[in-house]
């Protein structure tokens, strides 16, 4: 029910003050809430499936970039058998390439467990579908709280760096 709940509050924020939404936006919002959705109930196929078959996932570490099918279908595995992941779209923006076959975003999510990100990427269109070629998920840190995370950060590298 929550997530239910949660979905529908974001799909009235997506096109809030929007003057026109298209059919490809409707298609392409389609496939990241159920990327979401499916990485939430830890649906390997399900979720591997939204990607093209050479798509990247970059993650927020700076050693978290893994390809298809590979690596990123190898740490899709372990992380859903794990439970999976959970994150809440809550706002998004989406733009074309001229030619209509690419398109490129930008979200915000939240996470029960651990905040607020943001997540970019790029989709490509094959045929009538479009999938996830690109999706590179980033901490978000508010401008008040930079100072302290920038030292926090720098430390960690710092001591990986001396192992």
């Amino acid at each position: 029910m929550v997530v239910g709940t949660c979905l529908v509050l974001v799909g009235t924020q997506f096109y809030a003050g929007a003057s026109e939404t298209t059919a490809d936006d409707s298609k392409i919002n389609s496939v990241l809430d159920d990327l979401h959705d499916a990485a939430s109930k830890a649906q390997k196929d399900r979720y591997l499936a939204l990607f093209t078959e050479d798509g990247v996932f970059m993650g927020t570490d700076d050693w978290e970039r893994w390809t298809r099918p590979d690596e990123f279908d190898a740490y899709v595995e372990t992380g859903f058998n794990k439970g999976g992941w959970t994150y809440f779209p809550v706002e998004r923006h989406i733009q074309y390439a001229p030619d209509g076959n690419t398109a490129w975003f930008d979200e915000i999510t939240e996470s029960p467990k651990w905040g607020r990100f943001r997540g970019t990427g790029v989709l490509i269109r094959h045929a009538d579908n479009w999938k996830v070629a690109h999706y590179a998920l980033s901490f978000l840190v508010p401008n008040e709280a930079w100072e302290q995370v920038s030292k926090m950060s720098t430390k960690a590298f710092e001591t990986r760096k001396n192992k």
